[in-house]
């Protein structure tokens, strides 16, 4: 289910925003969930790199830097 927000956002940003050519194509709101869903995405990768490197403390602890996107199987 879907839910309309109402946000605010800079003008030129915005402007910016409406000349891609992926928003005149798709619009706005498939575009901003793309990149939400990707942030979300991104977050919860670094939090678990995080509790990886608290977990471990610094005694034994695997190198994890540049494996924060790594997280997507190569496509088939």
């Amino acid at each position: 289910m879907k839910k309309a927000i109402q946000i605010t956002i800079d003008e030129s940003l915005l402007k910016a925003l409406d000349q891609d050519s992926e928003v005149r194509a798709k619009g706005r709101s498939a575009v901003l969930q793309k990149v939400v869903s990707e942030y979300l995405r991104s977050s919860r990768s670094v939090a678990i790199a995080q509790a990886y490197r608290q977990g471990y403390g610094k005694a034994g602890a695997p190198d994890l830097e540049g494996w924060a996107d790594e997280r997507t199987w190569p496509a088939e």
